[in-house]
């Protein structure tokens, strides 16, 4: 099990820790952070650990710090599909982006055989 960071004491423990986007903005206008916070906390949640950047998808501008992002994937911290993806594209680590788009259940032969007959 990966450590995480203890907010009131600055230990480490046994929960899981995830880097991934949080919401902000207006309506109709989302800005994200990439916050580090704990697994199970809700993605609206402002109980985060630590800001290591922001994103906008309307302007299409990224700032990520990549010292402390690469000093928490070393503590154990796991990486969200889409803040891998940001990562990869700001060559922050290596690596493959992530399809993070569900996947489409293919059509089975046989029932589209079936229906026709």
């Amino acid at each position: 099990m990966p450590l995480t960071f203890c907010l009131g004491s600055g230990r480490l423990v046994g929960t899981m820790v995830t880097i991934r986007l949080q919401r902000v903005g207006r309506k109709n206008h989302a800005e994200f952070r990439v916050v580090v916070t704990e697994s199970t906390r809700g993605p609206k949640s402002s109980n985060y650990i630590e800001i290591v950047g922001h994103h906008n998808p309307h302007t299409d501008t990224t700032v990520i710090d990549g010292d402390k992002v690469q000093a928490w994937i070393k503590k154990g911290a796991q990486v969200s599909d889409t803040v891998h993806n940001l990562l990869v594209t700001k060559k922050i680590i290596e690596g493959k982006k992530k399809n993070v788009l569900p996947k489409k259940t293919p059509i089975i032969k046989e029932a589209v055989a079936e229906k026709s007959a």
